[in-house]
């Protein structure tokens, strides 16, 4: 769970852009980093653990000569968080250096054929074993490429891979699988990295690496290559359609909470994605025999509430599942024809993408959400529908999720018109609501924030928080807990509200908080009714509910007003208050919401 940046310039030196493209990559989460560069034919390297500002103040990055160079921010996988655990790696006589992101699962039996023939290990990494096996390969071949694409046939796992060698010091060779890479085309300066916004303000040509291809770039252009065949890869660059300026924090303390008030525009965009693929996987939905919803984490729930809408409004049954556990739970249950929609924010995320994999092997329909053009998953894909949220920093997912659940509902729209399940009238009715969210949105966000707070002190030395919902808003909930636990690290529980008797209601004693998502449908008399159960144990009710709604409000000790609002987009807009919850408390506890501990914006290891 790593990011590399690497690059070669015309002119100057080429260390001040790796660490300035690293500070961008910081949203990924890491607990090291380095960069090494090539210069008067040595390989020069500079790293330690910790931030990326600590190790720039300890050991000048800036200081290191060159025009061509390799950098990366590490999350640990193998080794603890260390200086010599931190990438860049080197061979055994300085002559390879390598950053890589990814596992590499033969590493150990790799490791141990190498010590065989006097291979010196430093480290404790899986990484290093790809530089002493360019080395040996390097010996054999007399040929750098020829010895790079022998070392990275060798590799199982999943890996993005970059290095630099004296042996070719004007190049960098890079190795794609299961990992994202992309390239950055410009003039006079070429550079390759996890995420385009590490090079975005130098360069809007990318070029999407695929797995099991390498790649060579130059001053004189990039080279792209089939491992197995050989065979050359003439790909043209996509042109990027965000700058810099969008991920920037714009005056915000932090990326989330920038990323959670910008929700007014991101909403906008994603209710304006393109008609034709929102039909075109509708099609394949609506004449499957079996359809599954499959993300991870927030992408999951936003597949709860999708299954919801399917059923809902096109009586479409969809089966919502955890990506790490689909593949376990049903995978002897998917053929041929079975359409799964996977949901993932970056298209990179490594439980999708196995689950990917798998079904793709048994000739499964693969359709996707995301928000990554370029990406894995929208690469393998029959069809995908972009969610349009914009670059998204923060490691907590906010203004994403929210698209998704737009995404969802747009396409279970178009399923209930394509099966005849909605008439002209309601049509219309929730495509007036649809047009509404943006507005309500930014309603929410700008006269809710500083009641938010309040709500903040009162659960921040909490020992525990309840979040409870019915139907649709269950995944709400969900959500709601996972911001609080993941942000703020306090201890949370989601639950059907008609499910709290079994159970939860016995942790329920005076002043533990319950947070209800109680909007005005079809379920609000029996949410009363489970609200009226906590309240005469002495749970302090918390609750986000219409603003008029007199007897909820009577009921809570808090009462959070929303907006009247369809009860269809209900999950769009209540999430919104809960997301300033678990910023606000997060805050509040003297913590940094854009770094939670143990996290990474894009889970890249299974």
């Amino acid at each position: 769970m790593c990011r590399i940046f690497a690059g070669i310039i015309k002119e100057g030196d080429i260390a001040p852009i790796l660490r300035i493209g690293l500070k961008r990559l910081e949203y990924g989460g890491y607990d090291s980093a380095g960069i090494a560069t090539i210069y008067e034919g040595k390989i020069h390297v500079k790293k330690d653990k910790g931030k990326i500002d600590e190790i720039h103040q300890k050991l000048n990055l800036d200081e290191l000569k060159g025009n061509i160079g390799i950098a990366h921010t590490r999350w640990a996988t193998h080794g603890a968080p260390s200086k010599i655990n931190a990438h860049p790696h080197l061979d055994c006589n300085g002559n390879i250096a390598i950053v890589h992101n990814g596992i590499i699962e033969n590493f150990l039996e790799l490791k141990q054929e190498l010590e065989q023939l006097n291979h010196k290990f430093v480290s404790k990494t899986d990484t290093e074993v790809i530089a002493h096996l360019i080395e040996e390969y390097y010996k054999v071949f007399k040929n750098f490429k020829e010895a790079f694409i022998e070392a990275i046939k060798r590799l199982q796992g999943s890996y993005a891979i970059s290095v630099i060698s004296t042996y070719e010091p004007d190049k960098i060779f890079l190795a794609k699988n299961g990992a994202p890479l992309l390239l950055g085309k410009g003039k006079d300066f070429n550079f390759a990295s996890s995420d385009a916004i590490a090079f975005i303000d130098k360069t809007k040509e990318c070029i999407p690496l695929e797995d099991n291809e390498i790649a060579i770039i130059s001053l004189e252009g990039y080279e792209i290559y089939k491992l197995g065949s050989g065979t050359k890869v003439n790909r043209k660059p996509i042109f990027l359609n965000w700058n810099l300026e969008q991920a920037s924090k714009e005056g915000y303390d932090h990326y989330m909470l920038k990323e959670i008030m910008e929700q007014e525009t991101s909403m906008r965009w994603s209710l304006n994605a393109q008609k034709i693929y929102l039909e075109l996987i509708s099609d394949y939905m609506d004449k499957a025999d079996k359809v599954f919803l499959v993300g991870a984490g927030t992408s999951y729930h936003s597949c709860v509430v999708g299954s919801y809408y399917y059923s809902k409004l096109a009586t479409v049954t969809t089966i919502p599942v955890i990506a790490s556990e689909f593949i376990e739970n049903y995978g002897s249950s998917i053929d041929i024809n079975t359409t799964i929609l996977f949901v993932s924010q970056s298209g990179e995320t490594a439980d999708v993408l196995n689950a990917v994999d798998f079904a793709r092997k048994r000739a499964c329909t693969i359709l996707a959400i995301c928000n990554v053009i370029g990406s894995t998953l929208t690469r393998v894909a029959r069809a995908y529908v972009l969610q349009q949220s914009g670059p998204e920093i923060g490691v907590a997912a906010t203004k994403t999720y929210t698209s998704q659940l737009i995404i969802h509902l747009l396409l279970a729209l178009n399923l209930a018109k394509k099966r005849g399940k909605i008439s002209q009238y309601e049509m219309d009715e929730i495509k007036e609501a649809l047009n509404e969210i943006p507005f309500l949105a930014g309603k929410i966000l700008r006269e809710k924030s500083k009641e938010i707070k309040e709500v903040a002190k009162r659960i921040i030395n909490k020992n525990h928080v309840f979040f409870l919902a019915r139907g649709l808003n269950y995944g709400t909930a969900l959500e709601g807990r996972l911001k609080l636990l993941e942000i703020a690290y306090i201890p949370s529980t989601a639950y059907p509200a008609g499910e709290s008797k079994h159970g939860p209601i016995s942790l329920i004693e005076e002043g533990v908080p319950i947070i209800f998502i109680a909007p005005k449908d079809e379920t609000r008399k029996q949410i009363i009714g489970n609200m009226m159960e906590m309240k005469t144990r002495g749970a302090e009710i918390i609750t986000l509910a219409e603003e008029d709604d007199e007897e909820i409000k009577s009921l809570s000790n808090i009462f959070i007003g929303m907006p009247k609002m369809n009860s269809i987009i209900t999950p769009i807009l209540y999430i919104l208050p809960l997301q300033l919850l678990a910023y606000y408390s997060s805050v509040l506890k003297g913590l940094d919401p854009d770094k939670p501990r143990n996290l990474a914006k894009s889970v890249t290891v299974l």
